[in-house]
């Protein structure tokens, strides 16, 4: 836990880079590009659950924000030997996405020299794709390959390498500003409610009736009836809105 508390403070110091590394994507994004997260083992599962997370939370198509792991589905429950080594199928995986000059491609690797990884930034520099880098090291391989570097220097883990830990915690904390901060510049929230999730749960649902009661001020029967309506409260509140002008 002492070590833990000490990576809020260390992403701080990476606001900068953040920032320009956001306001880059975005201004591809806005012409129809879309950002891809590409790593290997936990670098590759943090990618791909924050990828994942983007169509429910704020209704955008699973092709805006994409999550590319070493070793493919499988290795997000299973390790793949050897996956991380490859230093082909990075690339591979990404020109299976028709990537283009339009995108944008986040390298994770806390040693900064995944094969997989830095391959796969290479030729995406060949390319002039725009990319960035999340490393937790020093005169990485992969930075010579990164438009925008991202560099958290965490200090040893509490177990020796195991890289899950701070390094792991530091990648989910940026991953969750740049996607949530894309999602803000895109306009997939309203102040700081959610209005293009999906409605998928009964949970969802109430949260979403709720938010009309804020917005509107009306009572909580007259907003489910909206959202039951419109299935969607973006859409609820722009026809309730407009009823009343």
């Amino acid at each position: 836990n002492e070590e833990d508390k000490k990576v809020p403070n260390i992403i701080s110091k990476s606001l900068d880079s953040i920032s320009i590394f956001i306001d880059e994507v975005y201004k591809r994004m806005k012409e129809g590009g879309r950002l891809f997260y590409i790593g290997s083992g936990t670098p590759g599962r943090l990618g791909v659950v924050d990828a994942s997370e983007c169509p429910p939370t704020y209704g955008v198509s699973s092709n805006v924000i994409i999550g590319i792991i070493a070793g493919g589905d499988k290795a997000i429950r299973n390790s793949i030997e050897g996956a991380e080594d490859d230093m082909t199928r990075g690339w591979r995986d990404l020109k299976n996405y028709n990537i283009s000059v339009n995108d944008s491609v986040l390298g994770i690797t806390s040693s900064g020299r995944t094969p997989y990884v830095v391959s796969a930034l290479k030729e995406c520099s060949n390319n002039k794709i725009f990319t960035g880098l999340i490393t937790s090291n020093l005169d990485t391989e992969a930075e010579k390959y990164s438009k925008n570097t991202i560099r958290n220097l965490l200090g040893p883990e509490v177990v020796t390498g195991s890289t899950r830990m701070k390094s792991g915690t530091a990648q989910k904390l940026i991953l969750n500003m740049i996607s949530t901060s894309l999602m803000i510049k895109l306009g997939r929230v309203k102040g700081s409610k959610m209005v293009d999730m999906k409605l998928s749960n009964s949970k969802l649902i109430d949260r979403g009736i709720r938010f009309l009661c804020d917005e509107l001020v009306i009572d909580y029967d007259t907003a489910a009836r909206l959202l039951e309506d419109s299935k969607s409260v973006r859409e609820a509140i722009e026809k309730y809105k407009k009823k009343e002008s």
